[in-house]
């Protein structure tokens, strides 16, 4: 993004109406005003709705998905990320040109220049002082959102537009005020700080049950988050990780004040049809079967810039993977699969490292498909046909097709015993270093059955933050303060939960919630980090958790193999996009641009 399209946040050509109580978003458009238009309830309420929809930039889309989940000790690209910008970011050979990182560069700035003028203009509004907080809190807790994202990826980034720090600017602006670096960071990351406080004090306690309007509860979180993310920088303040201990276990010990709480089944977080449980703090929504107001106008085009592809992303090639006879038992793209886009695939660290015990610690199962069935998209004579030749082969709809063992002994065992369908274990699971077979286990959190056609963009709402991840945050902050004994409960509560099935018995249960508990002695960051990924993996989180507290390079050598080979320590931060360097105008004459970008990428 060029820093003259800073000032376009507040082009609000199509805007996007939310309704407080209603999921719908819904489009009003305008095709002029100026910015009184700012000054009106109609207006503000207005840029606060077009402030929430630009996050859709940041969770689903192709570029958003590839920059927070690839080339990290989770994933790796699949056969078909093997070129473009995929390829880039997980062999660490990333230009300043790549694609991925352009999405939050072009689009962030423009969102927090439009949450600068909402915050300008909100005080000249006529409405009530308590709605008038509530829209300041929300546009606070999104300018401080939006710069998370850019910090978090790129290091300092400016606060000065152009019209001076956090300040609304409505003119072009040549500059690049991001020197000296840990000056800026340093403002940076008290601007995230005292954003989120505020919005902490000022939003609704609680968020509607079924709408993601912001409260209190995405506000600790995301503050507990900043806090601790600060105290492993070069601007680290000696009290941030007790802040974010402290920020975290308000949240934690007042669950019922915030209309929040862990649910009893890990498997329901991420179930379709359960999007609004109160373990989720916020989600960037979206509706089923509604493109228009996804902002998605071609529904069939995945790579829209809106459009929430992340179940796609992660999806195998299971099409036709599966015979019998020379018939295929999945010979199309059945809803409730996915389209296999296969860009992203998990490394062998997942599955045989992070979840091992995949007996008492259910969230393999849960985050995972491991097991598709005979299916279809036929319909009427063409799906009798279907079922005809089926039978022939002594198989029938709903039958085992493919299936993903969980050890390599229990696949032998099944190939042993004849069975029909495909049996893989985790040897032979696809790697790019193990080509045989198309098939992984792919993330199901974003599986979407309710679509208008295999090829459609997702409706599911995309979870941002959830309220695990606040435990695992305060069980963190309480380590790094010196204090892990502090840390096991928490972790406990997370791993105890982890063994319920549905179906145990108490006798069963008690056993697995035993094995699963963990002790003072095992607590240190790697083990935290791993306990992330049981509970967050893949979530658009892994990135920037490695990178912020500076594990990444040590993680992908030891776990990626893709990603090892070129890895490096200035690989903890992107390069800033070639465009931007290449706008810039020096205020003193210097034709050196160069000093702009983060170092390696020069």
């Amino acid at each position: 993004m060029k820093t003259r399209y800073f000032i376009q946040a507040m082009v609000l050509s199509a805007i996007v109406m939310l309704g407080s109580c209603k999921k719908a978003l819904e489009e009003k458009p305008y095709t002029a005003f100026t910015t009184d238009y700012f000054k009106t309830p109609d207006g503000i309420q207005a840029a606060i709705n077009s402030a929430y929809s630009g996050m859709r930039y940041d969770y689903g889309p192709i570029g958003a998905v590839l920059l927070a989940n690839m080339g990290t000790d989770e994933f790796t690209y699949g056969d078909q990320g093997a070129s473009g910008q995929t390829l880039e970011l997980g062999t660490y050979q990333i230009p300043p040109t790549n694609g991925s990182i352009l999405t939050p560069w072009n689009r962030n700035y423009s969102n927090i220049n439009l949450c600068n003028a909402i915050l300008k203009f909100a005080p000249e509004v006529k409405m009530s002082d308590a709605a008038r907080n509530a829209i300041m809190g929300e546009a606070r807790y999104l300018r401080a959102h939006y710069y998370m994202l850019l910090v978090e990826q790129f290091g300092a980034v400016p606060l000065d537009l152009g019209s001076g720090d956090l300040v609304f600017t409505d003119v072009a602006y040549f500059g690049f005020n991001r020197l000296p670096f840990n000056d800026v960071l340093k403002k940076n990351y008290a601007a995230m700080i005292n954003d989120l406080i505020f919005a902490s004090q000022n939003l609704p306690v609680t968020r509607p049950a079924t709408a993601f309007k912001l409260s209190q509860s995405a506000a600790l979180h995301l503050l507990a988050k900043i806090y601790l993310f600060r105290g492993y920088s070069d601007v680290k303040e000696p009290t941030d990780f007790n802040n974010a201990y402290k920020t975290a276990m308000e949240l934690i010990n007042n669950k019922a004040k915030y209309g929040t709480d862990l649910l009893q089944d890990y498997s329901l977080i991420h179930k379709q049809g359960n999007d609004y449980n109160q373990e989720v703090l916020y989600s960037v929504e979206r509706l089923s079967l509604n493109n228009a107001n996804n902002e998605v106008p071609n529904p069939e085009t995945e790579f829209a810039n809106k459009a929430n592809i992340a179940a796609n992303l992660f999806t195998c090639n299971y099409q036709n993977a599966a015979t019998v006879s020379g018939v295929s038992l999945i010979d199309d793209r059945p809803f409730q699969y996915n389209r296999p886009l296969r860009q992203v695939a998990p490394t062998p660290y997942i599955f045989n490292k992070v979840f091992a015990d995949k007996v008492n610690d259910a969230r393999y199962d849960a985050s995972f498909r491991t097991l598709w069935t005979v299916a279809t998209l036929r319909t009427g004579a063409d799906l009798e046909t279907f079922k005809t030749k089926l039978a022939g082969v002594g198989v029938a709809l709903g039958d085992t097709a493919i299936y993903l063992a969980p050890t390599d002994a229990r696949a032998a065992q099944l190939k042993a015993a004849g069975k029909k369908y495909k049996v893989i274990g985790p040897s032979e699971y696809w790697s790019n270093q193990n080509k045989t077979n198309q098939i992984y286990p792919s993330l199901k959190k974003y599986n979407d059955s309710i679509r208008a056609t295999f090829q459609d963009a997702s409706g599911r709402p995309f979870i941002v933050a959830k309220l695990s991840e606040v435990y695992l945050m305060a069980a963190e902050a309480a380590l790094q303060d010196g204090r892990p004994g502090d840390a096991v409960p928490l972790i406990n509560t997370l791993r105890e939960r982890a063994a319920y099935r549905s179906g145990l018995n108490a006798t069963d249960l008690a056993a697995r919630k035993a094995i699963m508990r963990i002790d003072v002695s095992q607590i240190n960051l790697d083990f935290i980090l791993d306990e992330r990924s049981r509970e967050l993996c893949g979530e658009s989180l892994r990135w920037a958790d490695l990178a912020v507290r500076k594990k990444l390079v040590e993680r992908v050598k030891l776990y990626n193999p893709d990603g090892a080979p070129n890895i490096k320590d200035f690989h903890n931060l992107r390069p800033i996009p070639q465009a931007q360097i290449f706008a810039v105008v020096d205020p003193a004459g210097d034709p050196n641009r160069n000093k702009y970008q983060n170092p390696g990428y020069y």
